[in-house]
């Protein structure tokens, strides 16, 4: 993997083009202003498709700067030369920096996140199965195992 820089949220306020790889229902909710959505699972299509016209950075952008920075090391293969950069801290320490979000009011309830809702399913679903299994039905071990496996696949697929 590339090294991938960091940019501190003061920095990137003044320059640079944003992108936001979060999914699109978290970008919705909130976001920094004028950062552009192309969520990661979708980002190595998205880059073959870009013109990115002049030669500011790119900066990658994320809740936190996990996702982001497998986005950065995603675009170094793909549009190397450019200057790319991992906003650190993604849009949580955009917001403790004391910079501007959009979206949501920070006051308003925003619900569950998408990816906690599918673990809550997911967790029950594994837990109902495995609790079918020792009521005799032994099918159910075997669904229980098979999402223990669909999760450790995607938890290495990213």
């Amino acid at each position: 993997m590339p090294d991938v820089k960091t940019m501190t949220p003061m920095a990137a306020a003044n320059s640079a083009l944003l992108i936001d790889v979060r999914e699109p229902d978290e970008f919705r909710a909130e976001r920094i202003p004028l950062a552009v959505s192309a969520p990661l699972s979708c980002l190595p299509g998205l880059l073959a498709e870009m013109t990115l016209g002049d030669e500011r950075p790119i900066i990658f952008q994320c809740q936190k700067g996990g996702r982001s920075a497998r986005a950065c090391a995603l675009a170094m293969e793909r549009i190397g030369g450019r200057p790319i950069y991992n906003l650190a801290g993604g849009i949580e320490d955009w917001k403790a920096a004391g910079l501007p979000v959009a979206g949501a009011p920070s006051n308003a309830p925003a619900g569950i996140p998408f990816f906690r809702r599918m673990q809550i399913v997911v967790g029950t679903l594994v837990f109902l199965s495995i609790l079918v299994g020792y009521a005799g039905y032994g099918a159910g071990f075997a669904v229980a195992g098979f999402f223990g496996a669909m999760l450790v696949l995607a938890g290495v697929a990213g």
